[in-house]
């Protein structure tokens, strides 16, 4: 049969007093379980792109949110979640202050709303980012 899958991205202002800080992502995609991939962009404006790392989040229909990994944007160094490390590949476009989320071997439970969020620092580790986007 055929199944669709869902890639949705919303565009994510920060809704914090920062208001000219945005971060712009792609439009939806729907796409076939065994398409090669789906690739999004979260574009930075509004402050220094490489001074803060971006997060990429997942919200699986029906459950709630969870990490996929986060990307340095000075050095271009990504942490991917371990049970996804060769499934997503997240890399960057420092010119354009653009960070992109590459999903692979696209499968039904790949469906999903993909997030992208700036960090509030500078500096971070993947399991602090972990602890912030689940509180």
């Amino acid at each position: 049969g055929f199944w669709s899958l869902l890639f949705y991205i919303r565009s994510h202002p920060n809704p914090c007093v920062w208001s000219q800080i945005q971060l712009i992502q792609s439009g939806a995609e729907v796409k076939r379980p065994g398409d090669s991939s789906v690739k999004e962009s979260c574009k930075g404006s509004g402050y220094t792109f490489t001074s803060y790392g971006i997060s990429w989040v997942q919200q699986i229909p029906g459950k709630g949110l969870f990490d996929i990994g986060w990307i340095n944007t000075d050095t271009g160094a990504p942490a991917y979640r371990e049970n996804l490390k060769g499934k997503v590949t997240m890399t960057l476009d420092k010119p354009l202050s653009t960070a992109f989320l590459l999903v692979s071997s696209l499968r039904a439970e790949d469906t999903a709303v993909y997030y992208c969020a700036r960090h509030t620092e500078r500096e971070t580790s993947f399991g602090v980012v972990q602890k912030k986007e689940l509180d």
